[in-house]
């Protein structure tokens, strides 16, 4: 059986720092960037473990600046 993995990317210099992503995440991989600051002042989003995401796209639907992208694809499953 396929499993999901996903692939996030952040246009982290648009990103507000509203932390909505963060909140919808069902694996809990997505965080703030509390290390640096974005050109607007804020920490942006990020993934902390990229091989833990499952391409949902609960991230992306939540961004209200549509700072985010959820590339999808099918693996096989982990043994």
């Amino acid at each position: 059986m396929a499993k999901a993995r996903g692939r996030v990317s952040f246009k982290e210099n648009l990103c507000k720092g509203c932390e909505l992503c963060t909140q919808v995440c069902p694996v809990n991989i997505v965080v703030m960037d509390r290390e640096r600051i974005n050109i607007k002042g804020y920490h942006p989003a990020t993934v902390k473990e990229m091989d833990k995401c499952i391409g949902c796209g609960n991230c992306a639907t939540m961004c209200p600046d549509l700072v985010i992208t959820v590339e999808r694809e099918m693996g096989k499953e982990d043994k």
